[in-house]
């Protein structure tokens, strides 16, 4: 059983992400926890106290989620192929386990829905889903796919289009996510196209034969 102050963390983001920050009020969240608004005001001094411990949770859990796939360097010293093999692997298992994260959990997916709602009316809010989900996406993507391509020798191709190729078809499924009745099917179709991706950009075919 969750305490008071984490009950009211978890219903505040709840209902941000259906009506928007700026349309709940701190009377909103108390009733929808179950406590006066003295009581919430033990917990929290303000509706944008609130905000502030949600954002500090969304980059603990970000910091989380990306140590998960962590890359050891020297093994590209050990063995280049291998190497290459294991960083398009540990793309497309961050680029799923994001997919995953950013529907199925609740915290994370509630967190998308009112930056979403909010990005053209709260500065703040605008710049945190470019950080989360679009621009800043788009640049770590981008370093890892330069990475791949200069290992493959395709240091000519622009790897600026090419991130942005290979995400678009995430954030689309993240979108279409909620209206599809086979949900697991959304992942699917993520896994299907990064394999595509890799297998025509790199001619890349999971093999672990070759690797040993």
């Amino acid at each position: 059983m969750i305490d008071t102050k984490e009950k009211i963390l978890q219903e505040s983001l709840k209902l941000f992400a259906r009506d928007g920050y700026e349309g709940v009020s701190v009377r909103n969240i108390a009733e929808a926890v179950g406590v006066t608004k003295g009581a919430l005001y033990k917990h929290y001094s303000s509706k944008q106290a609130i905000f502030d411990s949600i954002v500090t949770r969304m980059e603990e859990l970000d910091i989380q989620q990306a140590e998960k796939f962590d890359i050891p360097k020297h093994a590209f010293l050990e063995n280049p192929q291998a190497y290459k093999n294991l960083v398009i692997r540990n793309i497309k298992s961050f680029t799923v386990s994001q997919f995953k994260y950013w529907t199925e959990d609740e915290f994370a997916s509630n967190f998308r829905k009112m930056l979403i709602l909010e990005q053209f009316r709260n500065p703040k809010m605008a710049d945190l889903l470019r950080k989360y989900l679009t621009g800043g996406v788009v640049d770590y993507t981008q370093d890892l796919i330069k990475e791949l391509f200069d290992l493959a020798g395709h240091t000519e191709k622009d790897s600026r289009v090419l991130s942005l190729e290979y995400f678009a078809p995430m954030h689309l499924m993240m979108n279409l996510y909620y209206d599809m009745d086979d949900k697991g099917n959304a992942t699917e179709l993520l896994e299907r196209h990064i394999d595509y991706f890799m297998s025509a950009y790199l001619g890349w075919e999971e093999d672990y034969e070759n690797e040993k």
